[in-house]
């Protein structure tokens, strides 16, 4: 048997008016999904408990079968993990976003414009980073440089009154607002802070971001820190459903639980993190995957989601469309071929609306295929609505994969 995700990062939505009140999921011509979707186990799911933040690490987690109340500890050590950064029980990793911040007011009345810094490429923000742990960089602190926008900042015995640190705003939930009320407060807060406003001194006269704005490219000229966190200690995936797993992903919080959970990490040419990400070169490392003894693979597909965050429906339609014809297709044209059992599940991790462009907890939908035991669900095409309409929610999203896909008692 062999078990294959994909996982489609905020892919579900909100009916948007410029695509004539329909979601991107409903306008997506998508064929190859919604032929399984009608001939599967389909409904929806929900990843993220109450109690917890709609991030990515929460809900991607419990899509792998792991309980977020007990395994989610904050993002950032799993994408330190992903970029092989030894981390000691004092240590806490933050998420060292570079964002684009307006530039003419008090540094307490800026704009938070963009979180990504308009996508700043890996090899610009590298030289960002190093500036910054040059200038910024202490015995116990350092920023590591991971991809785009997204880095690393290592603190051994941080500031960290009441644990306020763990609860930093996110960047992304707050675009077009003033940053003011959304900087760390309280006693260690002035110590964040100033490392924030520090880092804009920095940056916004870097020779990278000048030859950024002469290009009309938005500025890198701040950090922001958020999703903090110590080193985690996941099950094995043998361990826990006595599969051997790889995952394919341009996100290192993705490779990062997959690492934790004894899984290979594939690496992708050409794999990028957006919606103009390698999708032919996933669809090729997941059948390798498989031809090389992996029973399960998991690809995770970030397209939509950075779509959501800007805004883009067009787009994230685009990204969408991609998937179904460029992944889904070829590798279940593989594993048609090889005349196996085998079983496919493609869902969200958490719908990530282009109105509000950040995640929301609602439940996502999901169809969970097996070519050994096809099931008519009812359903017309796979989309949000067509999924809730037949009455099927796994409310602890976490079981899915344990229940449905492996059919594992521990699950």
């Amino acid at each position: 048997m062999k078990y294959l995700v994909i996982l489609c990062d905020g892919m579900s939505d909100e009916p948007v008016a410029k695509l004539d009140n329909k979601t991107p999921m409903e306008c997506a011509c998508k064929p190859c999904m919604d032929a399984l979707a009608q001939k599967s186990l389909c409904g929806t799911m929900i990843t993220v408990p109450d109690n917890l933040v709609p991030e990515s690490s929460t809900a991607n987690l419990a899509v792998m079968g792991y309980d977020p109340q007990i395994f989610s500890k904050g993002r950032s050590p799993l994408e330190a993990m992903s970029m092989g950064l030894d981390m000691s029980p004092e240590d806490v990793a933050f998420r060292c976003n570079v964002v684009t911040l307006s530039e003419d007011e008090p540094f307490e009345e800026k704009i938070m414009i963009d979180h990504s810094a308009g996508e700043i490429s890996t090899k610009e923000a590298d030289a960002l980073i190093r500036a910054l742990d040059q200038a910024l960089g202490t015995d116990t602190r350092h920023f590591y440089t991971g991809i785009s926008y997204r880095h690393c900042m290592i603190w051994s015995n941080p500031p960290a009154e009441n644990e306020a640190i763990y609860d930093f705003s996110r960047p992304h939930d707050f675009l077009g607002q003033k940053i003011k009320d959304k900087l760390p407060h309280g006693k260690v807060g002035d110590i964040y802070r100033d490392l924030y406003l520090r880092s804009y001194e920095i940056l916004n006269v870097h020779p990278v971001n000048l030859a950024r704005i002469a290009a009309g490219k938005r500025p890198a000229n701040c950090i922001w820190l958020w999703s903090a966190g110590k080193k985690p200690a996941l099950p094995s995936y043998e361990e826990k459903f006595g599969v051997k797993g790889a995952v394919i992903s341009a996100v290192d919080l993705i490779k990062g639980i997959g690492i934790c959970a004894k899984m290979k990490p594939i690496h992708v040419e050409g794999a990028t993190g957006n919606y103009l990400t390698n999708y032919a070169g996933k669809a090729n490392a997941a059948i390798d995957a498989f031809q090389e003894g992996y029973e399960f693979v998991y690809i995770h597909l970030e397209g939509p989601d950075e779509c959501g965050h800007q805004g883009e429906a067009d787009h994230k339609v685009v990204a969408i469309e991609r998937i179904d014809q460029e992944v889904l297709v070829p590798i279940k044209t593989y594993l048609d071929s090889m005349g196996e059992a085998y079983r496919i599940l493609i869902c969200p991790d958490h719908p990530t609306p282009v109105r509000i462009r950040t995640h929301t907890r609602a439940p996502v939908p999901f169809f969970l295929y097996d070519n050994q035991n096809e099931v008519a669900s009812l359903v017309a095409r796979f989309t949000e609505d067509e999924a809730k309409k037949t009455g099927i929610c796994i409310e602890k999203g976490h079981e899915l994969l344990g229940k449905y896909m492996f059919n594992h008692k521990e699950g």
